[in-house]
């Protein structure tokens, strides 16, 4: 039947619907359109619908088996074979270059349903025959995980989609950055100190009452009439011996967990410097100077 023979029906239904009803078929701009015009060309393929879209082989594959409520790992290869080849057939005869990849789907269907057509061999004792079906199912089993993880991500919230970015302006500058240093370079100066104290050891016995307050009244005198500001290992005196070096950093210790003093790195293996805490000079030296330890 030709096309203005399908044109030809159509107004003569039209007409027949319109004179029943009383009312025109279509309106155009809001004008009733009486019949359908006699020049009106209707290509072929203008009424070629895609209802379903596959994003592959493996996506039809799993379609129909879910479509045919089996189970993915006893797949019945006769039917699943008739109703894929059916519509490839149908996808080749609209577009051959889209059915490429599913014709090569269709060629392993075809092959995996005669090998379970020829005779089963005999399992070798301790080994299992392997299935035709096996690798199909692996691939299956495969693409199902991925659709549902990307399923999944697809689901979480979006930029752009789901919620907008929002810029806020942050005043970095504001913000103190401490140098990235180690305790350890503590360690290793205070032994430093500890091994040249051991050089200038004296072999004098003597029992001599050391006071920790009293160094630390000592640190404080020392640091303030330095300006406040004193590396680590001028604070020392090497020649006065171990026991006097201990209580001293011990004193200094003291100090620094009163906030009376401060040490400071300004990178790793750098030197360490010892100041005063802005603010506290005087009350911290009055106080040290003025206390004494009872030992």
């Amino acid at each position: 039947m030709s096309d203005n023979a399908v044109i030809e029906q159509v107004s003569e239904s039209a007409a027949d619907s319109q004179t029943e009803s009383g009312a025109p078929f279509a309106r155009i701009y809001g004008q009733p359109m009486e019949q359908l015009p006699l020049d009106l060309y209707i290509p072929p393929d203008a009424m070629a619908v895609m209802l379903d879209a596959f994003e592959g082989p493996l996506d039809l594959l799993l379609y129909l088996i879910r479509k045919a409520n089996v189970n993915v790992l006893d797949i019945p290869m006769a039917p699943l074979t008739v109703q894929y080849l059916t519509y490839v057939e149908a996808m080749r005869s609209q577009n051959l270059e889209l059915a490429a990849d599913y014709l090569v789907m269709a060629a392993m269907l075809i092959e995996i349903k005669s090998r379970m057509l020829l005779p089963k061999l005999k399992a070798v004792e301790g080994e299992e025959v392997e299935d035709p079906r096996a690798e199909l199912v692996r691939r299956l089993i495969e693409y199902e995980q991925m659709k549902q993880a990307a399923h999944k991500l697809d689901e979480l919230p979006q930029a752009e989609r789901d919620f907008d970015w929002v810029e806020v302006w942050v005043e970095k500058s504001m913000l103190q950055r401490l140098p990235e240093v180690n305790p350890d370079d503590l360690r290793d100066a205070w032994t430093g100190i500890v091994r040249q104290a051991k050089l200038h050891t004296r072999h004098t016995i003597q029992r001599e009452e050391l006071s920790v307050r009293e160094h630390m009244g000592v640190i404080l005198r020392t640091l303030r009439d330095a300006g406040g500001f004193v590396e680590f290992v001028g604070m020392f005196d090497v020649t006065l011996g171990a026991q006097v070096l201990v209580v001293h950093f011990l004193a200094m210790l003291e100090l620094a967990r009163e906030h009376l003093l401060e040490m400071t790195q300004a990178e790793a293996f750098a030197p360490i410097y010892v100041r005063l805490t802005d603010g506290r000079l005087e009350h911290g030296s009055e106080q040290s100077d003025g206390s004494e330890d009872p030992e």
